[in-house]
């Protein structure tokens, strides 16, 4: 492994100091409790990681500002991460294609180890700062993008690579860690730090560490996706309807938005290709599928103003 991207040994920290790492003095005899208990005990912990995400909303929203900003640009949100915390960005990136119509390369998970240590771990990978510049570079990072660094230890070699070769590139860096004063947050234009302390099970961080960093990629991609118009009131209209429960829901989705009766959006997603924003718009400002098409268009997706009440 070669520290040099780091610079000195010390700015890595010692793992056992990290909070994520402590012992949870609340489940101590973790193998001995009844099951009832540890049940109770884990929902309990789990309960503190909405507040403590809730504490670093405002660090959160300056991130999704910046996000909003690069999607506008033309530019992709990258999520960048090991283990858990890679997993959880890739989850996060692979749902937005479908959720919001986005082209598969717009939102995108880089994992250590490639996509195969989604299933598999890869041991070892983490510990190279060198492959997130390698993965980084195979998808032309540029200064149009957002990439998002997951780390829970907050120290992770892969994230902390990608994101200082990602700062190079010009692009907009966030970090995400479980612990503060994080290594990431250093390389970082946004850091974001959920400290989410001891986990019930020491040093496992798929656990409290995992929930708060889903936590989080769900805001950053909901909120910057409603930013840039892919959300009319609560609706998903962009959504792509290809299975029957999808069906089913851009009907309802169509209906609601427009008050219209079955009939009417059966035949405006008929026209609409099965669009649901366009068919909304169609059916709120009268108008032809081409004509709704134009003026999502001309309105950069927002449908308040495609259909004149932007």
């Amino acid at each position: 492994m070669d520290l040099s991207t780091f610079g000195t040994l010390g700015t890595l920290g010692t793992l056992g100091t990290l909070g994520t790492e402590t012992r949870n003095e609340r489940t101590a005899e973790l193998d001995r409790m009844p099951l009832p208990e540890l049940l109770s005990v884990m929902n309990s912990e789990d309960q503190t990681v909405a507040l403590t995400v809730r504490d670093a909303l405002p660090d959160i929203a300056a991130a999704v500002e910046a996000v909003t900003e690069s999607l506008r640009q033309g530019g992709r949100l990258i999520y960048l991460g090991a283990g858990t915390s890679g997993r959880i960005g890739l989850l996060d990136a692979v749902e937005c294609p479908p959720t919001f119509g986005t082209s598969p390369d717009q939102v995108i998970g880089l994992l250590s180890g490639g996509p195969g240590a989604f299933v598999t771990a890869v041991e070892g990978a983490e510990d190279d700062p060198g492959s997130a510049v390698d993965d980084l570079e195979a998808i032309s990072v540029n200064s149009r993008d957002a990439v998002v660094g997951l780390a829970a230890s907050g120290r992770t070699p892969y994230v902390v690579g990608g994101l200082k070769h990602a700062a190079a590139k010009g692009a907009v860096t966030v970090s995400v860690a479980c612990n503060r004063d994080a290594v990431v947050s250093r390389y970082a234009d946004f850091p974001i730090e959920v400290p989410t302390g001891p986990e019930v099970l020491t040093g496992s961080t798929r656990l409290k560490g995992g929930t708060a960093e889903k936590m989080v990629c769900n805001m950053l991609s909901t909120a910057s996706m409603v930013r840039i118009g892919k959300v009319y009131g609560n609706l998903m209209v962009d959504v792509r309807a290809t299975n029957d429960k999808l069906v089913n829901r851009t009907r309802r989705m169509v209906a609601e938005a427009t008050g219209a009766g079955a009939d009417a959006v059966t035949e405006a997603l008929r026209a609409a290709d099965g669009h649901a924003k366009t068919a909304i718009v169609m059916l709120l400002a009268s108008c032809t599928a081409e004509e709704a098409a134009r003026r999502l268009d001309d309105a950069h997706g927002d449908t308040r103003t495609a259909i004149g009440l932007g």
